[in-house]
């Protein structure tokens, strides 16, 4: 016999289900794909509400879950009436991003979105579409992806932020009044900068206005900065040149490195980030009256090409080399060339430099790479200004990352040099 306390339940599920299915004809599948509606399942994770998703067939066959997956309570919170008091006066906010450092803000973000007496909600979540890591791989959501559909968020995947059925979808279904960006990866056009009332806000991993661009914190340390920082802006059409709603500066280690050094900053963007909602959300904070940017001081972080990721001890100091090796930790990495053994016939060895420091001695210029005569000392390359980089950690070709007594001991006596005018 069917219990009482269950008809509720098998009654909003029923109300899920079609509502579910209703809003996969009405808006715009996260891939941008031809519909043919499949089975409507209903999915219920330990600790977790129960939710929805919806399976779609797309134009080559396939069969592919589509973002339309919600719980009960973030299904009614996208579409929750305008009569509902506590709902109205909270702001909705969009969120946009993609990578790691980006989920890492949804998630904060959302957590203070859910106090008592937070005056915004996440409403929706907007990241590139997702990718196949390998080959013939499946399609894996981004990071920001993952997160969204794990706390239940009404996500967007447009190809491009420009294309009119997307921007039609958050104009009269998503309706949001504040955006934030964290490394999202798309230009945004004055259409969509023009609809949330409150403006669009930035997580921006430099000290605007030094390092406006793509590579920021690349640039930063391949410089030599000291300190780095984060700010808060308004977006405009103009990359990075919006006022300036909030600034922190950090000090970092000398060997500090992007990969390290980024999610740092996202951390405390982030954090600066939710201190201004309040203000923003009130009127206090705006475009007129956040920091104007000092022209004068613009410093173009530009987009990193692999290319540079060659070190060239001929051309630049010990320091412009572990600098490099700092800002490039993630992508795309550093590397030099080896000639192995006395043989000039042999092929040379491309070697990723992966960890580095400064030796405040000096020595007389020299190809010969050899390892400190202490325990945990690395190899020894003297620049063509006498200025001495040692190499803490490598990566010959084709082998895991090792440290310099463990490439040492795979050179089997043989000496080694560093060789210049390749790929010159």
């Amino acid at each position: 016999m069917r219990s009482a306390a269950s008809t509720p339940n098998n009654l909003l599920a029923t109300i899920v289900v079609i509502s579910t299915m209703t809003a996969a004809i009405l808006l715009r599948p996260c891939h941008g794909f031809q519909q043919q509606l499949g089975a409507v399942s209903r999915v219920a994770r330990s600790g977790v509400s129960p939710s929805y998703s919806l399976r779609i067939r797309r134009a080559d066959g396939a069969s592919q879950l589509v973002a339309l997956q919600y719980n009960t309570r973030s299904f009614s919170r996208l579409y929750s009436s305008s009569s509902d008091d506590d709902s109205s006066k909270k702001a909705r906010i969009l969120f946009l991003g993609t990578p790691d450092v980006a989920a890492t803000s949804l998630k904060t973000i959302y957590e203070q979105s859910q106090s008592p007496d937070s005056q915004y909600e996440v409403v929706g979540v907007v990241t590139q579409p997702p990718k196949r890591r390998k080959r013939r791989g499946k399609e894996v959501p981004s990071p920001v992806g993952l997160v969204a559909e794990e706390l239940g968020i009404y996500t967007l995947c447009p190809e491009k932020a420009r294309d009119a059925e997307f921007l039609d979808e958050l104009e009269n279904e998503v309706r949001p009044d504040l955006c934030i960006t964290a490394a999202y990866g798309q230009y945004l056009p004055k259409r969509f900068l023009a609809l949330p009332k409150f403006g669009t806000l930035n997580i921006h991993p430099s000290l605007l206005p030094r390092w406006r661009g793509a590579s920021p914190v690349q640039r930063s340390l391949e410089a030599g900065d000291n300190p780095v920082g984060v700010s808060v802006l308004f977006t405009v059409s103009k990359m990075d040149a919006g006022p300036i709603v909030a600034q922190e500066s950090l000090e970092i280690d000398e060997n500090e490195q992007a990969t390290t050094l980024l999610p740092t900053l996202f951390d405390i963007g982030t954090k600066s980030l939710v201190d201004a909602l309040p203000k923003v959300i009130k009127g206090d904070i705006t475009m007129d009256t956040a920091t104007v940017q000092d022209e004068s001081l613009v410093a173009e972080a530009s987009m990193i090409d692999s290319s540079e990721g060659q070190l060239w001890p001929t051309k630049m100091s010990a320091q412009e080399c572990h600098n490099r090796v700092r800002g490039f930790s993630m992508w795309p990495g550093t590397f030099l060339y080896f000639q192995v053994g006395d043989d000039e016939s042999n092929d040379p060895v491309k070697v990723k430099v992966v960890e580095t420091r400064v030796l405040e001695e000096t020595a007389e210029p020299t190809n010969v790479i050899e390892i400190g005569p202490k325990k945990k000392d690395g190899l020894r390359l003297v620049c063509s200004d006498g200025s001495v980089l040692e190499m803490l950690k490598v990566q010959p070709a084709t082998r895991n990352v090792m440290d310099a007594k463990s490439f040492v001991n795979g050179l089997q006596g043989n000496s080694v040099r560093w060789l210049s005018g390749l790929d010159e």
